[in-house]
């Protein structure tokens, strides 16, 4: 009888698919990318691996304590402040609510920058202490990592992984320098937008002129932004000939968070590796009362209404439009809002402190999704096909409803212009007119329609980099070129000096023989 069990065993036992137990350092960045690094921390937990976390003490979302991890705590003020970005958030709302002027909102832009700056600057005084602590750096040496694994959005990971020697993963979307894709894959402008442009892979003259402009703002920004914090700590400790974006590009696997159905057609490296929507999972059972509250709509349906983890509540003149909207509709609405209950809520809105965003996603009664363009929400309303009405604030929540904007699944709104009238319009359009939603369904089948899991794709490649010690045959050695070799000006200087010389020496030798004949002719005459 025990026969069947102990052959399961053995062929478990030999099973090529299981790999051993790895060590696995994290250098995570806070907020809602501390979200999605966690997945596929607990997804590693899960598979045997054992991972620790480097965390500063004041950490926003990163907890010193956890089944799936464990943490290293650093002495330092180096975490999201939770208060000055929900103060922020809620500046930026009041003045795009008031239509406030071009200066106003430069100054708003020049504020964030700023805020940025300081981030920058607080992780890399953590790294330098702990570069600086001897004891800390002997023990990560010690503990002999298998592979590090970060977010290089904020670059003190990148510093540490090379210091340490570990073969390096990116869980990425961004770089220091903006979107991923264009630290390590050719970008040409003139068929790749910069985010924040609000343009496709399909621009007139015009439109690849704004794009050109965008991207020297873009860079003229992010050079305030980082040039100055990691030039100098990168010389000071990795050598005066070395550009920090370099140690970006010789990271071993790029784990994207996107794919194709988001991302306009664009070059690729071999080391990219797309894993959007990792995140999203099938729906779980609501909780009974919700789930009470959901049927109770009846063939109208239910939307959802979230704007992320830093709006948790908003303005109240800006509540009271979007209550009384909502009041208009015969659907059931279940919306995340932590301020001043409005006077106009109507009784088919329930308001939560916090929301199963995934699990009511993934509810069949789920019509609508109001949101505000963060890249999880945005994947999760693909994965589950439920079309989208936008509210995007900031950062590259505009950029994200564009593009789903582009692909005929959004309706978005500028805050500016939002009140009853124009959101109840949207609202409508939305529900009724059936191309959004089964462009979002389209979308939706393309999105899950992979060999694999993106989720088992990103661990697969994690554990490909821990078996083999790194992944150096999928890195293009392009990084370690200057821009003269890169874009082979000093080869095309060389051809045009051979070309220029052999032209000289063809036009001095017609010239001399020439002469000859000449001088040839006149002495037979004479």
């Amino acid at each position: 009888m025990y026969q069947p069990a102990l052959v399961a065993f053995a062929v478990l036992l030999c099973s090529p698919a299981l790999v051993d137990g790895g060590k696995v350092l994290v250098f995570p960045v806070d907020g809602s990318h501390w979200v999605n690094m966690n997945v596929i921390i607990e997804e590693l937990h899960v598979r045997g691996h054992e991972i620790t976390v480097l965390r500063p003490s004041d950490s926003w979302y990163i907890k010193p304590d956890s089944p799936h991890y464990k943490a290293i705590t650093i002495n330092s003020s180096a975490g999201f402040d939770k208060e000055d970005f929900e103060s922020y958030v809620m500046r930026t709302l009041i003045l795009r609510r008031q239509r406030a002027s071009f200066w106003t909102r430069m100054s708003l832009e020049l504020d964030l920058m700023t805020q940025f700056y300081k981030i920058h600057e607080a992780i890399l005084q953590m790294v330098e202490e702990m570069f600086e602590d001897a004891k800390l750096m002997q023990s990560l040496h010690d503990a002999k990592f298998d592979v590090f694994l970060t977010d290089p959005a904020i670059g003190g990971g990148v510093l540490l992984g090379h210091r340490l020697g570990l073969p390096l993963v990116f869980n990425v979307r961004w770089t220091i320098q903006g979107e991923g894709h264009q630290t390590i894959a050719p970008s040409p402008l003139s068929y790749i937008p910069i985010p924040g442009s609000e343009l496709t892979d399909k621009m007139t003259f015009t439109q690849r002129v704004k794009n050109v402009i965008c991207y020297i703002f873009t860079r003229m920004q992010l050079w305030y932004v980082t040039e100055q914090n990691y030039k100098p700590f990168v010389h000071r400790h990795f050598g005066s000939d070395v550009h920090y974006m370099e140690l970006f590009q010789a990271a071993d696997i790029w784990l994207m968070r996107n794919d194709f159905t988001f991302e306009f057609p664009r070059p690729t490296m071999p080391n990219v590796v797309y894993m959007s929507g990792f995140q999203c999972q099938a729906s779980k059972p609501l909780p009974k009362d919700l789930e009470d509250f959901v049927q109770s709509s009846g063939e109208h349906g239910v939307i959802v209404m979230t704007l992320g983890t830093l709006v948790a509540k908003l303005p109240e003149d800006f509540a009271e439009e979007i209550a009384a909207a909502f009041a208009q509709l015969p659907q059931k609405v279940i919306w995340r809002h932590k301020g001043k209950k409005p006077s106009t809520l109507g009784k088919n809105t329930l308001i939560m402190d916090w929301l199963p965003q995934n699990d009511l996603l993934g509810h069949p009664k789920t019509r609508v999704f109001v949101a505000h363009g963060g890249t999880n929400g945005m994947q999760e309303a693909i994965y589950h096909g439920v079309p989208l009405v936008g509210l995007p604030l900031m950062f590259d929540q505009h950029d994200n409803f564009f593009r789903m904007e582009a692909r005929g699944v959004a309706k978005v709104l500028d805050i500016a212009a939002v009140n009853k009238d124009v959101f109840l319009e949207a609202l409508k359009e939305v529900l009724h007119q059936p191309s959004y939603r089964e462009k979002m369904k389209e979308l939706s089948s393309l999105h899950r329609d992979q060999p694999m899991k993106p989720l088992d794709r990103a661990v697969f490649w994690i554990e490909f980099v821990m078996r083999h010690k790194g992944a150096a045959h999928l890195r293009t050695e392009s990084y370690k070129m200057s821009t003269i070799q890169y874009y082979s000006i000093d080869v095309l200087a060389f051809l045009l000096t051979v070309i220029l010389l052999t032209f000289t020496v063809v036009i001095s030798a017609v010239k001399f023989l020439w002469r000859k004949i000449i001088y040839g002719s006149k002495v037979k005459k004479e």
